[in-house]
């Protein structure tokens, strides 16, 4: 799976960690306990297995700020969910998605303009019986800046800067 991410600057990077580290200090599953060199809190614009990108991007309009508002779940799995803090869907951050995805093929249908649901994740495979709890952890209403780019290939672990800082 390859995915385009948009990446933050330091300190929202700081406040979603800092999300990170009140669920692990709960005792719930946190991205905090995922300790690759690759993990970062991010927000993903494309994913799919044949994910293919122009070089160019509409990197030029970075820094991009962004709202996080409240919280969103996903199901992944039976009895299990993702949960991530919601993002609002604002002009600029809608207009940088759908410019990527012009020069793009091969992206998961979800992650496509008029399905796409810009989230910052922060637990994975939580169950559903500790959804609440960790809702309570989270500060929902902050506000951020995304300052660049970044592919990531699971395949090989790697992580391409993509834009100005490639």
């Amino acid at each position: 799976m390859r995915s385009i991410e948009l990446v933050f600057d330091g300190p929202t990077e700081s406040l979603v960690r800092a999300d990170w580290a009140r669920l692990a200090a709960a005792g719930l599953p946190s991205l905090a306990g995922h300790t690759s060199p690759s993990n970062s809190p991010h927000i993903t614009l494309a994913a799919g297995t044949d994910l293919v990108a122009a070089r160019e991007g509409p990197w030029e309009v970075l820094p991009v700020d962004v709202t996080f508002s409240g919280a969103v779940v996903f199901p992944a799995g039976a009895g299990k969910y993702v949960l991530a803090r919601a993002v609002l869907p604002t002009a600029p951050l809608l207009d940088l998605h759908g410019i990527l995805h012009q020069g793009l093929s091969g992206a998961l249908p979800l992650t496509c303009p008029g399905a796409w649901t810009p989230h910052v994740t922060v637990s994975r495979r939580i169950p559903g019986h500790q959804l609440g709890a960790a809702v309570d952890l989270l500060d929902l209403r902050l506000e951020g800046r995304c300052t660049g780019a970044r592919l990531w290939d699971s395949s090989t672990r790697t992580v391409t800067p993509l834009g100005a800082s490639a």
